[in-house]
């Protein structure tokens, strides 16, 4: 309780020093407790909305009318405003001025752009990272390895679940490069990877056993600390997904 009142106090201004440990009333908690409540709510339409932008259940180039969403993801219409202004910033929803919000739409020449963007940030980020790994670094990346290829067997047999392949796969790419030293590195790298990945939900682009085959050469390059091979691994990793997913001829 300690911590939780010392952090609302700094919030209203007060200092530390004069902190009784008192329990707030009934009407305090309800002030305290309303901003957060509103936020949760926010981040939880915020999450789901932006899932269903990456799986494809709201398709690219779809208008998002507020009074649906309203009724589907169950947010205010001046929450949903703020979520998609929100999305709009991260590219995955494009604002139209007076004509409202749409899905933001895809294209090869975009994936190849995400892609490249997406080999530059990762590449030195795994330099970096590969240069400062420890015990602990080697220890989350052979985990993140070990459920991601629980999940791609699940998914050679067709009894995957797209999400679980998407968190994984992301979760294993974030711990070859969390040893990098710089957060906004990571954060941007993680945008860009789920806009990528996007785009292997909407082609239905999974390679089977030569993913998982390269998977397993960048933990063997974490674990050498062979940066300059796992940079090699990755550009074929990403330009053969890419060319996978334009193959499919799903993508307009």
């Amino acid at each position: 309780m300690r911590n939780s009142i010392s952090y609302d106090a700094r919030r209203f201004g007060v200092s530390r020093a004069v902190l009784v440990p008192t329990l707030p009333t009934a009407q305090e908690m309800e002030v305290l407790d309303r901003p957060q409540n509103e936020e949760t709510i926010s981040d939880d339409g915020y999450r789901r909305i932006r899932t269903d932008i990456i799986f494809g259940k709201l398709r690219p180039e779809q208008k998002l009318r507020l009074e649906a969403l309203r009724d589907t993801y169950g947010v205010s219409v001046s929450t949903l405003r703020e979520i998609l202004s929100r999305l709009s910033s991260e590219g995955l929803v494009l604002a139209e001025g007076r004509r409202g919000f749409e899905v933001a739409p895809v294209s090869p020449h975009d994936l190849k752009e995400l892609a490249d963007l997406r080999l530059l940030l990762e590449c030195h980020a795994m330099e970096q990272s590969f240069a400062h790994g420890d015990m602990e670094w080697e220890g989350r990346v052979v985990s993140a390895h070990h459920k991601l290829l629980a999940t791609e067997r699940q998914m050679s047999s067709k009894k995957g679940n797209q999400q679980l392949w998407k968190r994984y796969d992301g979760e294993f790419h974030q711990a070859l490069i969390s040893n990098c030293g710089s957060r906004a590195l990571m954060d941007a790298h993680a945008l860009v990877f789920d806009k990528y990945f996007r785009y292997l939900i909407l082609a239905l682009s999974y390679r089977g056993d030569t993913v998982q085959q390269q998977h397993q050469q960048l933990l063997a390059c974490a674990l050498k600390r062979d940066a300059a091979r796992a940079k090699s691994v990755l550009t074929a990793h990403i330009t053969e997904c890419v060319d996978h997913a334009i193959a499919a001829g799903r993508l307009p």
